[in-house]
């Protein structure tokens, strides 16, 4: 029997950066909107070799072995063949990177080095210097210390040397490491004119290298930056001794030495240089992880670019839509007494959910709230309000994921500041991550009996990335849902409650099973000569098992429509297996995050919303919760939404046998943007009352 075609989970995952890098390259898109893309590009980057790149690096230790989980690929070849793809775009990303410089030059926007500033700018970054950056700045001798330093991962550092000529003549390096957490970036210089100046917080450190090292009296000074990608994996150990929050504590500080996996340098820096730095490091100057870049790294940081030009150069953000139903009535208990209501962000407002909190904590026959948490705002006020809950006297209970990856730090003092102000919080699930997004209070009603209103969402409870991320939130008081969101919330404060869902799909103990009995009946459909369909929209298809099935349903006929914005192992249009699917991905100014699965046809199809993307760990590894969509309004509102998606021909790309992102064209003469289509249409909503 022929193996399961599958595209490599990897190679996808740099398929969809290179869709972020069409975005940079796209002359349609506002100019520093491209600017910013480029930093989202090279932020994604960051993190594939941090995780999956690193990944594939420790699975080279398995041998053989290792080639099976890689569907027959040897690690070391297939690190081979991600370098030259990484290489390809970034060869491309720096072509791109110099045609948005020459745009915005004739926008009158100049972006410089330190030996392009006239006095009056040298004056300026002068006194920027001397009264708050050199204070921010540690030098490392490196010729004079015991041990060569640690380099912190996802920094940046001036690598430099330094020359001494004559009858003493020597050479020194030094390490300086650009504190640009702490300061911008960019720094915006004086104008000429109407001309305008943004330079790189670098170049002013180079212009100052000789203020710097004063003390030595050397004759020349060089700087060249370099950057360390660090594994990302945490390894939690099994001491029972310890809590798991300590656990988790001394598992992301180890991750700050966890081991290199890219180095990233200036191709200008003397051989010598380079030479030292290698022996400090311990790295192999051959290895395929030491990376010649350009004069600047951490470009991630283009993804706050200044405009100092017009609104012109970015998109246009409107404000989010309200919502005519709860802006009818005072209580938003009383609207979803009445009525579901669905909300799409960023299109609509989040802040319904932080106003609903809100109620909750102040009515006096709310007696609890349970929430749970993977991902937080710095300065999160759905957490703000679940706290004012607790100082009101309300039972409240937060489920936190202390193993969100790269939110471990965040996640543990948020769990230390809702412990002090008395709420009750429960550290996930032992073996499993909780990712499901829940929401449940209990109330008492006028008749003196108890009714629970939930929100279930697509997407973390997070004000700051729903103005960002496509997401849906139910808001319900539909007992079905309702019944089955405590039962989980029972499960996560005694695991071993695992209990029979009638409507509720939760991974990982039903998911797997029940997608599979629902593709099922589509196939069985198709076999039988009626129609059958299957449309989801996800982040994420890398599953092989269901790969699998779908595959089985393409061949028994059923239409399978994918929206999937990032890694894709299902390759469609092979003859024979999967010549009834197509696949695509929509990349725009907002990130696609939302999770619809929708099975069938017309008033029969059933619609749900869910936390999971078909993947493993989704599927086997976490807890994750599938909703259906009863109520009809919020149906027709959803399947109407996949159509949108679907007829997308500006900014939707094929998923195919070629692997080339093209862009999808339709048969329609009309250019359909989603997104756009989107916010006119709940703006006309909002518009109607």
């Amino acid at each position: 029997m022929d193996p399961t075609p599958l595209l490599d989970r990897e190679k996808s995952w740099l398929l969809f950066n290179g869709r972020v890098l069409q975005e940079a390259a796209d002359e349609r898109v506002p100019l520093i909107e491209r600017m910013h893309f480029l930093g989202i590009f090279s932020n994604n980057l960051d993190e594939f070799f941090r995780v999956r790149y690193a990944t594939v690096r420790r699975l080279s230790v398995l041998g053989k072995q290792a080639a099976d989980l890689l569907s027959g690929t040897s690690p070391k070849k297939l690190l081979n063949q991600l370098n030259e793809i990484v290489l390809d775009q970034q060869k491309s990303f720096e072509g791109i990177f110099n045609d948005i410089k020459s745009d915005l030059r004739s926008e009158g926007i100049f972006l410089v080095n330190e030996t392009d500033l006239d006095k009056n700018q040298q004056a300026f970054i002068k006194s920027y210097f001397e009264e708050k950056l050199s204070p921010a700045l540690v030098p490392i001798m490196l010729n004079y210390v015991n041990r060569f330093p640690m380099l912190r991962d996802k920094s940046i550092y001036h690598a430099v040397k330094l020359i001494k000529k004559g009858s003493d003549s020597r050479v020194e390096y030094a390490l300086i490491e650009i504190p640009s957490e702490v300061f911008p970036r960019f720094l915006v210089l004086p104008n000429r004119g109407e001309e305008k100046y943004v330079i790189y917080l670098d170049d002013v450190i180079r212009y100052f290298l000789d203020r710097i090292f004063a003390t030595f009296e050397f004759d020349e000074i060089s700087a060249f930056t370099i950057k360390l990608t660090r594994d990302a994996e945490l390894d939690i150990d099994n001491d029972v001794s310890r809590s798991f929050i300590d656990k988790i504590s001394r598992s992301v500080k180890a991750r700050r030495k966890g081991e290199p996996v890219r180095f990233v340098y200036d191709k200008e820096m003397a051989k010598d240089l380079l030479a030292y730095l290698m022996k400090g490091l311990g790295a192999d100057a051959e290895s395929d992880s030491l990376i010649p870049g350009g004069r600047y790294h951490n470009k991630k940081d283009l993804m706050s670019f200044p405009n100092v030009g017009g609104a012109h150069l970015e998109y246009r953000n409107p404000k989010p839509c309200t919502v005519p139903s709860f802006e009818r009535e005072k209580s938003m208990f009383a609207v979803l007494d009445k009525e579901d209501v669905l909300l799409h962000y960023p299109y609509q407002s989040f802040a319904y959910l932080i106003r609903l909190l809100r109620e909750a904590a102040i009515d006096p026959q709310v007696t609890s709230i349970k929430a749970t948490l993977y991902r937080a705002a710095k300065n999160s006020q759905f957490l703000n309000a679940l706290v004012n809950g607790a100082k009101n006297g309300k039972k409240v209970t937060v489920v936190i994921e202390l193993q969100a990856r790269f939110d471990e730090e965040a996640n543990i003092k948020w769990t230390k500041r809702l412990q002090d102000e008395g709420v009750n919080v429960i550290y996930g699930v032992p073996s499993l991550k909780v990712h499901s997004k829940l929401v449940l209070i209990n109330r008492w009603n006028s008749e003196g009996s108890k009714t629970r209103y939930a929100c279930v969402s697509t997407g973390n409870f997070n004000e700051k990335t729903a103005r960002l991320y496509c997401d849906y939130g139910l808001f319900t008081s539909d007992e079905r849902i309702t019944k089955e969101v405590n039962w989980a919330f029972k499960f996560f404060q005694n695991n071993f409650f695992v209990p029979t869902y009638k409507h509720l799909i939760v991974s990982p103990h039903y998911m797997r099973e029940r997608f599979t009995a629902l593709i099922d009946l589509e196939i069985e459909k198709a076999k039988s000569g009626r129609e059958a369909q299957l449309h989801f929209k996800m982040n994420s298809l890398v599953d092989p098992e269901m790969v699998e099935k779908l595959y089985e349903a393409s061949k028994a006929g059923v239409k399978i429509r994918l929206n999937i914005r990032g890694m894709c192992s299902l390759i469609p249009g092979v003859p024979g297996i999967s010549e009834n699917v197509e696949a695509i991905s929509i990349v725009d100014k907002y990130l696609e995050h939302a999770r619809v699965y929708k099975f069938g046809y017309g008033e029969d199809a059933l619609v749900y919303i869910s936390s999971a993307d078909l993947m493993t760990r989704n599927l086997d590894s976490r807890v994750e919760v599938t909703c259906p969509v009863y109520d009809e309004k919020s149906k027709k509102e959803i399947i109407e939404n996949l159509n949108v998606g679907w007829s997308d021909n500006v900014k939707s790309r094929w998923h195919d046998l070629d692997y080339d992102n093209k862009y999808r064209r339709t048969e329609s003469l009309e250019s359909h943007r989603s997104q756009v289509v989107f916010e006119e249409h709940y703006q006309a909503l909002e518009n109607q009352e």
